[in-house]
């Protein structure tokens, strides 16, 4: 529908040449052999990995996406994802709501969270109110898996909300660094005191996962659309 759209289209586009998934779509109807030209219906966040519902019926497309439009209207967000986190939440489950909004850093964009947001910028919707509900499904080494199923839509909501939780998304060189560590404890930085860099990870947990620290900017974001 046309809010949920303007919500979740940053102010800034991709870079010309980005590989997109519907650049990929008439390479996959050929070696599927469908007949008809397929259409995205429903697709993970940009950043993350997981489920991608295509369809090659208009009818059926135009139906999928008004059950999910009716959905986020009725405040249902029939989305589950899965994180692998560096660093095991204080609370086995609970939510994190936060404002989130969009803010210019030079020639490009962040998205940073307002903790209280006032009334009249949620008005003017230059602040989005969210949450996101989570729960601990395994922990070991220092990182966790969790379940996340977000009940509001905003670009880059999962990784910045973990980032809140104090438990970074593994693989998430864009919000990690605001979680900083005095003695091993935890805290948030605020977002113009650390710039964007390479994830940090301690020497035990790189061994783990046997990569060296040339290979660690190459990690991709452990975040993943697991069912719909």
């Amino acid at each position: 529908g046309g809010m949920s759209q303007q919500v979740l289209t940053p102010p800034f586009p991709g870079r010309p040449g980005d590989l997109s998934l519907v650049a990929l779509l008439p390479a996959l109807r050929r070696r599927l052999g469908l007949p008809a030209e397929l259409h995205v219906v429903k697709a993970p966040a940009r950043e993350c990995s997981g489920l991608v519902l295509l369809s090659g019926c208009h009818r059926a497309t135009e139906r999928l996406q008004r059950f999910f439009t009716d959905a986020h209207r009725r405040g249902q967000y029939p989305a589950t994802y899965r994180a692998v986190t560096v660093g095991v939440p204080a609370e086995a489950e609970g939510e994190i709501r936060t404002g989130l909004c969009w803010q210019r850093q030079g020639d490009t964009a962040a998205v940073v969270p307002v903790l209280a947001p006032g009334r009249r910028s949620l008005a003017r919707k230059e602040v989005k109110s969210t949450l996101t509900r989570y729960r601990v499904l395994g922990a070991a080494g220092g990182c966790a898996l969790l379940q996340l199923q977000p009940r509001t839509a905003f670009p880059e909501q999962l990784p910045v909300h973990l980032t809140l939780l104090l438990c970074p998304a593994l693989g998430d060189h864009e919000h990690s660094s605001r979680v900083g560590r005095v003695l091993g404890v935890p805290f948030l930085l605020p977002p113009e005191a650390t710039p964007t860099r390479t994830q940090v990870l301690d020497e035990e947990l790189l061994c783990r996962l046997g990569l060296s620290p040339q290979q660690l900017r190459r990690l991709p974001l452990h975040l993943h659309l697991q069912q719909l």
